[in-house]
């Protein structure tokens, strides 16, 4: 990509994936990063994450999108993930009520640990499926809307509001960031996943967006 000149910026972001095992976690990430499909589901241990390179309007943004395991079990271990991420994706399923009751937990979670710093996005997953949708788009999208979340509907099999899902999350997290920064706190705030790096000096103000 075309590298910004005259003081742009690259900031380093970590976005997490949460929800319910089978919801489609794995495959959106799959199909944004690698635009790759597999039928089969892909059952996520524990987590993994992969990398993606955005240029925004000449900002160069460096995604870590981890992907969690979505079975009881590993719930525990959320916090190690979703520490210090600047954004979450919270994914249910159209077809499974359930799926996206526990949406909601995690958004308390998440609200709760993160505070209103880390920007999140709710994901009714497999589109595709529409004839058996069993959550309305209009109870998801009052929901997503209370609780200062963005609302989008996804199909990784179909490969729709993917893109648009991860560059309206990488705007969010940008304007956030540098609202940090004008505030004069980029490295003393709860989100130390922000880097913020100048063209000149390549210093960087926050810690890398990895999870320790």
């Amino acid at each position: 990509m075309a590298a910004s000149t005259g003081g742009g910026r690259n900031f380093n972001f970590k976005v997490v994936l949460l929800g319910e095992g089978c919801v489609g976690k794995t495959s959106l990430v799959l199909r944004y990063v690698e635009n790759k499909f597999n039928d089969k589901h892909i059952t996520t241990l524990q987590a993994s994450f992969l990398n993606k390179k955005l240029n925004i309007g000449g900002k160069r943004v460096n995604l870590a999108v981890w992907d969690t395991a979505g079975q009881e079990r590993f719930h525990a271990l959320g916090p190690i993930y979703y520490r210090d991420s600047n954004g979450a994706i919270l994914v249910y399923d159209i077809t499974d009520e359930d799926s996206f009751q526990k949406v909601k937990s995690w958004v308390k979670e998440l609200r709760r640990m993160l505070g209103t710093d880390v920007c999140l996005c709710i994901v009714g997953n497999k589109i595709d499926l529409e004839k058996s949708r069993n959550v309305t788009v209009q109870e998801a999208e009052s929901y997503a809307a209370s609780v200062g979340a963005k609302h989008f509907h996804t199909s990784a099999k179909m490969g729709r509001g993917i893109e648009e899902l991860f560059l309206n999350l990488s705007k969010n997290m940008i304007e956030k960031a540098e609202e940090n920064v004008g505030r004069g706190r980029p490295g003393n705030n709860r989100q130390s996943g922000v880097t913020v790096v100048d063209d000149d000096t390549q210093q960087t103000s926050g810690k890398s967006g990895c999870c320790g």
